[in-house]
C-alpha cells in the first residue's frame, strides 16, 4: 500500500459513484468548501495583522531614523556654530583686551597667537588690516605684511556685518583653510581695522569625523553652492561638487529623502550654520538604515509561513476528519436503510412463496389422491394389472407430486423464518435445507458439495430464517465465483464451550488483497459489471452481527475463498431484537 492510499480518506474516491453507489452528498466538494471557508476565517485576520504590523513597525523605524538624523544634524550644527564662534569672540576679547596698537607689536602678536594656539588650537597665523584694507601687521608662516585686501569681498562683509568667517578654500597656500575675521574699534583713535586670523581644517573635521553614524553614515558639510568644505567618504572629493541637491534656505534643520545620481536613495540631514556659509550635511544610506527591518521582515515572513502551515495542516486534518464522519453516518443510513428494505422485500417473498406455495399444494393434493386412486383402480383390475408401462407412469406422477410438495415445503420453512424467531437448531438440517435451494444449479454446472459436519455438533438457538438467509448468500457467493466443475466445502466445527464455527469455502476466482479490505462494505462489489450492487455481503455480515457473531474472510486470487462465521450455542436476547430495533 502506498503513502498516499494511506492517508487518503475514505470519502475521497466516491464523488464519481452513481446508480446504487451514489452518495447523499458530494463529500470532495464539502471537504474543499470546509478547508476553504475555515482558511478564510482564521487566515485572513492573521494575514490583515501581520501586514499592519509589519507596516506600522516599518513605519515606526522610518520615523525613528529621521528623527536621530535630525537630532544628530541639529547637534553637528551647534558644535560648529559654537566652534566658530568661540573663535570669532577670542579674537575680539584679545583686541579689546590688549589695544590695536599693542597688538600692532610684533613681540604682542606673536604671544596672542602663541596664546590662541595652546588654548583653542587650529590658528595658522594672525594678521591686522586697517580700514583702508592694508595689512599692518602680520604674525605667520607667510608674507603677507602690506597685502592690500580692499578689493576682497569679505573685507568688506567684514566691516559691514562686524564678523566674516570663510567657507574652507585653498588659496595661494593650496592647503585648506579658512578666515574667522572680526572688527575692532580703536579706543584711542576710534579707527577702525579688521583682526583676522587663520583656522586649518584639521580640528574642524574632527568634529564630524568623530561622529559614530548608523546606516554607513556620512557628515561633512558643504558651502552654499554645493563644494564639499569637509571629507566626505562617499560624495565627493574635497573642494568638488557634492553628487546630492541643496535644499532651500531655513533655519530648522530638515530630513529629505534623496536620490543619489547611482540611483542611491539617501536619509539626508540639512542644516545651515547661521552666520556661516556652511551647510552641515548627515547622508545615511537608506537601505543600510533598513536592514534591521529587512531581518525582522525575515523573521515575521517564516514565523508567518510557519504558522500558516501549521493552520493549514490543522484545518485540512479537521476537515478531513469531520467529512469522514459525515461520510461514515451516511454510509451507515445507507446501509441501515438497505437493510431494512431488504428485511420489508424478504418478508414479502416470503409471504408471496407462502401463498404460493399454499395454492401449489392444493392442486398437488388433489393430483396425488387422484392418481393414488388410479393407480389403486389399476392395480385391483385384471385388465391393466398386468400393464407395467401404465403403473410406471402413475408411479412417475407420484414421485413428481413428492418431489413438488418437498419444494413447497421448503419454500413454506423459509417464509415461516422470515420473522424474527429463536429456535434451537440443528445445523445439519439447516445446511440441508439451504443447499436443496442451490442443488439443481449445483447439478447443472457438475459443482461438488462436501459438508464436513460432525454428528456430535450441538444444538444451538439462533434465528432460522435469518441463518439461512446467511449461509445462503454465502453459498450463492459461492457458486457465482466458481467456474463449472468447481468444489464447495461446508465444515462446522465447535469453539470452546460456547462458540460454533461454520467455513463456507470455494476453489473460485478468489479476491485480491486490496479488496479484501472493503469486502463488507456497503456498496462495494468485485461483480459491478455483471451486475453486483455490493449489498449481499454487507447485509450477511450485518445478519451475523445482529445474532452476536462474527465473520471473517480468508482468500488468494486463483486459489479460493473461505468464509468463517463463528456463532454463540445461545443467542442473547438483545441480539435477536437488533434488527427490530432498526425497522
Amino acid at each position: 500500500m502506498s503513502m498516499v492510499s494511506k492517508f487518503k480518506p475514505q470519502f475521497w474516491d466516491t464523488a464519481g459513484d452513481a446508480g446504487l453507489n451514489r452518495n447523499l452528498f458530494n463529500y470532495r466538494r464539502i471537504w474543499r468548501f470546509a478547508i476553504m471557508l475555515l482558511a478564510a476565517v482564521a487566515l485572513i485576520p492573521l494575514l490583515t495583522l501581520a501586514f499592519i504590523d509589519y507596516n506600522v513597525t516599518r513605519h515606526s523605524m522610518e520615523s525613528e531614523n529621521l528623527l536621530l538624523t535630525a537630532r544628530t544634524t541639529s547637534n553637528v550644527r551647534r558644535t560648529v556654530s559654537y566652534f566658530l564662534e568661540e573663535r570669532a569672540n577670542a579674537l575680539d576679547f584679545l583686541a579689546k583686551k590688549e589695544g590695536i596698537a599693542n597688538l600692532r607689536d610684533e613681540a604682542n602678536l606673536a604671544k596672542v597667537l602663541s596664546s590662541l594656539k595652546g588654548s583653542f588650537g587650529g590658528f595658522v597665523d594672525i594678521g591686522i588690516i586697517d580700514s583702508e584694507g592694508h595689512q599692518v601687521a602680520y604674525l605667520g608662516p607667510h608674507d603677507l605684511l602690506g597685502r592690500d585686501y580692499s578689493q576682497q569681498d569679505w573685507f568688506r562683509n567684514t566691516l559691514i556685518r562686524n564678523t566674516y568667517i570663510s567657507g574652507v578654500f585653498r588659496g595661494f597656500r593650496d592647503v585648506p583653510h579658512l578666515i574667522v575675521a572680526r572688527k575692532v574699534i580703536d579706543e584711542h583713535t576710534g579707527n577702525a581695522f579688521v583682526l583676522r586670523a587663520t583656522l586649518d581644517t584639521e580640528k574642524f573635521n574632527a568634529i564630524l569625523s568623530s561622529l559614530d553614524l548608523s546606516g554607513g553614515g556620512d557628515a561633512f558639510m558643504v558651502n552654499t553652492v554645493g563644494i564639499i568644505q569637509t571629507p566626505s567618504a562617499r560624495h565627493g572629493e574635497l573642494l568638488s561638487r557634492v553628487d546630492l541637491p541643496i535644499p532651500e534656505y531655513s533655519e530648522k534643520t530638515s530630513v529629505l529623502r534623496e536620490t543619489g545620481k547611482e540611483g542611491d536613495e539617501y536619509t539626508v540631514g540639512y542644516a545651515y550654520v547661521t552666520g556661516t556659509p556652511f551647510i552641515v550635511m548627515v547622508v545615511k544610506n537608506t537601505v543600510e538604515l533598513m536592514k534591521p527591518m529587512q531581518t525582522i521582515r525575515l523573521e515575521l515572513t517564516w514565523l508567518l509561513f510557519v504558522t500558516v502551515a501549521i493552520i493549514l495542516l490543522v484545518i485540512i486534518g479537521v476537515a478531513t476528519y469531520m467529512v469522514d464522519k459525515i461520510y461514515i453516518a451516511d454510509q451507515t443510513r445507507a446501509r441501515t436503510l438497505h437493510q431494512m428494505e431488504h428485511t420489508n422485500r424478504m418478508a414479502s417473498i416470503g409471504r408471496l412463496a407462502a401463498g404460493v406455495a399454499h395454492e401449489i399444494n392444493n392442486p398437488l393434493a388433489i393430483i396425488n389422491e387422484k392418481a393414488g386412486l388410479t393407480k389403486d383402480l389399476f392395480v385391483f383390475s385384471q385388465k391393466y394389472e398386468k400393464d407395467d408401462r401404465l403403473i410406471a407412469n402413475i408411479d412417475s406422477i407420484l414421485s413428481s407430486v413428492a418431489r413438488c410438495g418437498k419444494i413447497t415445503k421448503r419454500l413454506l420453512s423459509f417464509a415461516r423464518h422470515i420473522d424474527v424467531q429463536i429456535d434451537s437448531i440443528r445445523f445439519q438440517e439447516l445446511a440441508d435445507e439451504v443447499i436443496g435451494f442451490l442443488q439443481k444449479e449445483a447439478e447443472y454446472r457438475s459443482i461438488t458439495i462436501t459438508m464436513d459436519i460432525p454428528q456430535d455438533l450441538p444444538e444451538f438457538t439462533s434465528d432460522r430464517g435469518k441463518l439461512q438467509q446467511i449461509f445462503l448468500n454465502l453459498i450463492n457467493n459461492a457458486f457465482q465465483a466458481m467456474n463449472d466443475g468447481g468444489h464447495l466445502i461446508i465444515s462446522a466445527h465447535r469453539i470452546g464451550s460456547d462458540s460454533l464455527r461454520f467455513v463456507v469455502g470455494d476453489d473460485g476466482c478468489g479476491i485480491s488483497e486490496s479488496d479484501l479490505k472493503q469486502i463488507f462494505d456497503p456498496f462495494f462489489s468485485t461483480r459491478k459489471k455483471t451486475g453486483g450492487t455490493g449489498l449481499g455481503l454487507s447485509i450477511t455480515y450485518g445478519l451475523v452481527q445482529e445474532l452476536g457473531g462474527s465473520m471473517t474472510v480468508e482468500s488468494e486470487v486463483g486459489v479460493g475463498t473461505a468464509f468463517t462465521v463463528t456463532m454463540p450455542l445461545t443467542i442473547t436476547k438483545k441480539a435477536g431484537n437488533n434488527e427490530d430495533s432498526a425497522s
